[in-house]
């Protein structure tokens, strides 16, 4: 009786696990404890990871049609600038261009030239829309290294941004004091951070969830050190690719300061893996431009071949 009743209370009140990698304190939820995950390599994977990024490096070879829907908010939050829109990739010969179908505006979302007034529109027009014919581009990833090689000003700040974004996790040159903070990998950077992986389904398949969250005994020193609120992902169990990932990111550092949320869900057309929608809200000051509070709505179908 006494075997059973210590039986009982070690499964009810011992069920989740943890295990240390190299400084990195990682909780095992019950389910993955009885799948007996390697862990150690699918932290490995989860640190050298290029596909998220490829995803959104597909889109430069691939024909799709995307509804876009970008909305500049007031900080009551209330709608003063926005565009619905269809649009058409086409894509032929190591060409791309895109054609509008549709379009809606509203307020000043562009100038007397037809170029966005915000910085925001801007950014997410650099990721989904050709506005003239684009040629030469490859989807090919090398090693996850960015580059702002050759890019200054606006051009250079638009491809940290998307470092930031779409590679969360990793180091990013050029971003004057956060640049580091966001390697949630190395030693010192997720010593402030605590990392649960589960499995639970997300829309209907059984997936692997790795968590990212800053540990709750933070000292205010630590606090200040915390870019990313939360990062959770979802792979598949099989192949551990990304089906989905949501992110939380914040900081002020005084001559800018931000706070976003996004959420990227992924699909397949063929080979490639790429993203069917993207939702952001955010919220952007930087120093000599006006705060911008935005959200946006990217869904990504009908994908076509090269």
């Amino acid at each position: 009786m006494l075997i059973l009743i210590c039986f009982t209370w070690c499964h009810v009140y011992a069920q989740d696990s943890s295990v240390t990698l190299q400084k990195k304190v990682v909780t095992l939820k019950e389910v993955v404890v009885r799948n007996n995950l390697n862990v150690a390599a699918f932290i490995e994977r989860i640190k050298n990871d290029t596909t998220f990024y490829k995803a959104f490096r597909n889109l430069k070879v691939l024909g799709y049609t995307s509804l876009n829907d970008i909305r500049m908010l007031d900080k009551k939050g209330n709608v003063y600038a926005s565009l619905n829109s269809k649009t058409t990739q086409h894509v032929k010969n190591g060409c791309r261009y895109t054609e509008i179908i549709q379009e809606n505006t509203t307020g000043d979302m562009y100038d007397k030239n037809h170029h966005f007034n915000y910085y925001t529109a801007g950014m997410y027009a650099g990721l989904f829309f050709a506005a003239d014919t684009i040629c030469g581009e490859t989807n090919i990833v090398k090693d996850a290294v960015f580059s702002t090689q050759g890019k200054s000003g606006l051009a250079k700040h638009k491809e940290q941004l998307k470092m930031l974004f779409f590679n969360p996790g990793k180091k990013i040159p050029g971003i004057p004091i956060i640049g580091n903070k966001v390697a949630l990998f190395d030693d010192d950077v997720a010593a402030r951070y605590d990392f649960t992986i589960d499995m639970d389904a997300f829309k209907g398949e059984m997936c692997y969830v790795f968590t990212c969250k800053p540990r709750e005994n933070l000292s205010t020193d630590e606090k200040d050190k915390i870019v990313v609120n939360n990062m959770t992902t979802w792979f598949k169990t099989d192949t551990w690719e990304i089906v989905a990932r949501n992110y939380d990111l914040s900081y002020n550092a005084g001559v800018y300061d931000f706070n976003v949320r996004m959420e990227v869900e992924m699909t397949h057309f063929g080979d490639y893996l790429v993203p069917k929608l993207l939702r952001y809200d955010g919220n952007w000051d930087v120093v000599l431009k006006k705060r911008e509070r935005s959200v946006f709505t990217a869904t990504l179908f009908d994908f076509e071949g090269r």
